[in-house]
């Protein structure tokens, strides 16, 4: 599998607080931190944190662009 194949595969995808600091390359304690401030897309599903993996991609993006308006 190509690595376009996997990233169409994983585009709908919903992912857990260990995928999405694995995703990341942070700690998990990192992800329930952003969740309680409110700084990262999720929802909880029967009393545990989920997040779309397009929202995480699109909140990265988002980020990115606010820091590159910031240093001007």
């Amino acid at each position: 599998m190509t690595k376009t194949e996997d990233k169409n595969q994983l585009k709908g995808r919903v992912l857990t607080v260990k995928q999405v600091a694995e995703y990341l390359q942070v700690d998990e304690h990192t992800i329930y931190r952003l969740v309680k401030k409110r700084k990262i897309p999720a929802i909880k599903v029967a009393g545990q944190w989920r997040f779309k993996k397009d929202l995480i991609d699109k909140w990265l993006e988002k980020g990115s662009l606010n820091n590159l308006n910031k240093e001007d």
